[in-house]
């Protein structure tokens, strides 16, 4: 026969587990490690147009934040589902334009999570391997041709020679066209790589032609 008082004590157990200090400290540690290198890797890959720092600093702060999360649902039941509950009603509103920083977040969470259920070895694994992986993606980005928009400030007369050196450029798409009493601002959207850039002195010593003006963009236009 089962002993009530023994259960009793089980499950008194169950709800309050205590956590080992010490184990706090080496999964924080581990976190931040694991965080500090997402965030090198997220420097190094960096594609698009403005680098935000803070945005990078977030993500070992992600990390670490998630594997205390997961240390206390992992040690405490009733805790759990407080923190279930508090979750639920927490809105974050920040606007993540590139695909890419949705990734690398996702990413930090999962480290974190790994971390916190004690999963040392899956984390670490999770780490070289996606972490090689964004690496060589972002090398063959490089090598590819990225978007750019050419905005363009001429007199009327030099349209017909600005068309016609659009037609030699790659995929090049007119995504918007302003008159102005001085002339006419034109911005497309051209795809060129690294060494392609130069093709804005191109523009500029066109008679007629007052600027030239080549952004790079992340290949999205609101029109």
């Amino acid at each position: 026969m089962t002993d009530p008082v023994a259960n009793a004590l089980n499950i008194k157990d169950f709800f309050n587990s205590p956590l080992n200090p010490m184990q706090i400290v080496i999964t924080l540690l581990v976190a931040f490690g694991v965080g500090v290198a997402i965030f090198f890797v997220y420097k190094k890959t960096f594609g698009g147009v403005l680098y935000s720092r803070t945005f990078n600093l977030s993500l070992i702060v992600l990390t670490m934040i998630t594997s205390m999360v997961l240390s206390l649902i992992n040690s405490n039941l009733t805790m759990s589902l407080g923190m279930v509950g508090a979750l639920s009603i927490v809105r974050f509103r920040t606007a993540i334009k590139d695909p890419m920083d949705t990734a690398f977040i996702f990413w930090a969470i999962s480290e974190g999570m790994a971390l916190g259920g004690q999963f040392f070895d899956l984390a670490l694994i999770g780490l070289v391997v996606i972490g090689l992986a964004v690496v060589i993606l972002s090398v063959t980005k490089v090598k590819s041709a990225l978007p750019y928009l050419l905005i363009l400030h001429f007199h009327e007369g030099a349209n017909a020679t600005i068309k016609g050196a659009l037609k030699q450029l790659p995929k090049a798409k007119v995504r918007s066209r302003s008159a102005q009493r001085d002339g006419v601002e034109l911005t497309v959207e051209v795809r060129l790589r690294d060494e392609e850039t130069g093709v804005v002195d191109k523009f500029l010593r066109i008679d007629g032609v007052y600027d030239a003006t080549l952004i790079a963009h992340q290949g999205d236009m609101i029109s």
